[in-house]
């Protein structure tokens, strides 16, 4: 067992070494090594042995000296959690490779970096949100026009749309259905492979290689000769085989203790293709069995324990995660009745589902079904246009405003999402849900950043669906999320 003082020195190693500062860090981390984190502490195991911190994962294949350790770090999930980009800025004073204006900049002209002061203002969505800037050019063949764009920090291009988003975790990656939050390295579209049950695992495994190319030559501002196709499948290789979990609580100690089955090693064997346990008929594939509700099962164990048993708070999140009813609508991708990708979605208006509906992979709880959704985390309140449709903060992020050529009906968002990919109006806002493993490592939440914390989270999906918890249940939930 690594004890949390070590685990804390792991962590600055690790630290120091992707800030390129100070001592030199380590060469591996250790198999399942754990980093604190607000919870307690999460880890990662690799199937392949220790974490090696050498490879070209960890290499800066660019011009600008990050690497894709630089939004992806072990310490944080294989994610960035924003306390601790504000502490790499405040130890280089935000010179570390991560604060680069390519796209690490609230935007990329009208800044000056020139001082700590400048560099401070310009990545302050990074610093406090953990917010990459991806900017993407409008389909040519778009369906709809950009009427206009109010960006406050001068990106107000209307040919290339500049949205905010969290790096997404390079874990778990075995249970992914698309690549990327906007699906853009899984479509034809992009010269990859919508990922289909026909064609998994081999379509993820060529989307991941063809992402980590795109992503030296846009975030390390590479010339494209590297990686080559031998890195390529070297950085897929060691991303496939990482699973990552919370591994032990503040107040519950080792989370696969007194037989629960909590931390990284439980993913590892965990079968999964795409559409298992599918609630949704467009998405169901012919080998899985009738959807089940009980996504998660790894705390069964502790629902017998004393009320007051902090443990038990977690088995009573997660019967309520698995069972709490949710009439969902004005969802994208599933109330509708429009094409997605090529599938035509259920048109229900009103789905009788659980927190398992969209994250249906079984103890994993992202979407199985390979396209994204609009819950409407990026969409402001028509009554109060600061906030989404959660009631969350997103006055921080700039609004787009588009308008379909041939209906005339406009949108405004903060994220057009998949249709920035495809140029369909109708997929305007649609994002996919990450894995819900290693939460409490990666904070703030959503694609955007708006839920600073996993209660933040809950109350979104109370406003936005009209659920209803007592403060006790929302509290037993964030007992659980934070234990995933």
């Amino acid at each position: 067992m690594i004890t949390k003082r070590k685990a804390v020195r792991i962590a600055m190693l690790f630290f120091l070494a992707a800030a390129g500062i100070g001592q030199q860090g380590p060469a591996f981390v250790p198999n399942g090594a754990h980093f604190p984190n607000p919870g307690g502490t999460s880890a990662t195991f690799s199937t392949i042995g220790t974490i090696d911190l050498t490879g070209p994962f960890f290499q800066s294949l660019g011009t600008n000296g990050r690497s894709c350790g630089s939004c992806h770090q072990p310490s944080d999930g294989m994610s960035v959690s924003a306390d601790h980009v504000q502490q790499r800025f405040d130890t280089t004073h935000g010179l570390d490779p991560i604060f680069r204006t390519v796209d690490g900049s609230n935007c990329n002209h009208d800044i000056d970096v020139s001082t700590v002061e400048g560099r401070s203002a310009a990545y302050s969505l990074l610093r406090t949100r953990g917010l990459i800037r991806i900017a993407i050019q409008v389909p040519a063949t778009a369906d709809y026009d950009v009427v206009s764009v109010e960006n406050p920090y001068a990106c107000n291009e209307t040919d290339s749309i500049s949205q905010y988003r969290r790096p997404l975790p390079a874990t778990n990656l075995r249970f992914l259905s698309t690549v990327m939050f906007d699906g853009r390295e899984s479509s034809t579209l992009t010269g990859t492979t919508k990922i289909l049950p026909a064609n998994y695992p081999d379509s993820l495994v060529s989307d991941l290689m063809h992402q980590s190319l795109d992503a030296t030559k846009g975030h390390a501002e590479g010339d494209g000769t590297r990686p080559t196709l031998q890195e390529q499948q070297q950085i897929v290789d060691f991303e496939m085989a990482l699973f990552t979990a919370q591994a032990t609580g503040n107040s519950t100690g080792n989370l696969n203790a007194q037989g629960a089955t909590g931390g990284p090693k439980a993913l590892i064997n965990e079968p999964f293709f795409i559409g298992i346990n599918s609630q949704i008929p467009a998405f169901e594939n012919p080998a899985s069995a009738p959807f089940n509700p009980a996504i998660f099962n790894s705390f069964d164990a502790w629902a017998g324990l004393p009320y007051d048993d902090p443990r038990a708070a977690v088995a009573r999140g997660q019967a309520l995660f698995n069972s709490k009813p949710i009439n969902i609508t004005g969802v994208a991708g599933l109330n509708d009745n429009k094409s997605a990708g090529g599938l035509v979605t259920s048109g229900i208006s009103v789905i009788h589902g659980t927190c398992g509906t969209c994250h249906d992979t079984p103890i994993v709880g992202n979407h199985s079904f390979p396209t994204p959704l609009n819950i409407g985390t990026g969409d402001p309140s028509s009554a109060t246009p600061s906030v989404n449709m959660g009631g969350l903060d997103i006055s921080y992020l700039p609004k787009m405003t588009v308008r379909n050529k041939i209906t005339g009906e406009e949108k405004t968002t903060t994220d057009l999402g998949q249709a920035l990919i495809d140029g369909r109006f109708d997929h305007v806002g649609k994002i996919k849900g990450p894995t819900l493993r290693g939460l409490s490592a990666r904070a703030p939440y959503f694609h955007n950043g708006s839920a600073q914390t996993l209660l933040d989270a809950i109350h979104f999906y109370e406003v936005r669906f009209g659920v209803v918890f007592t403060p006790e249940e929302e509290a037993d939930l964030v007992a659980f999320l934070s234990s995933l």
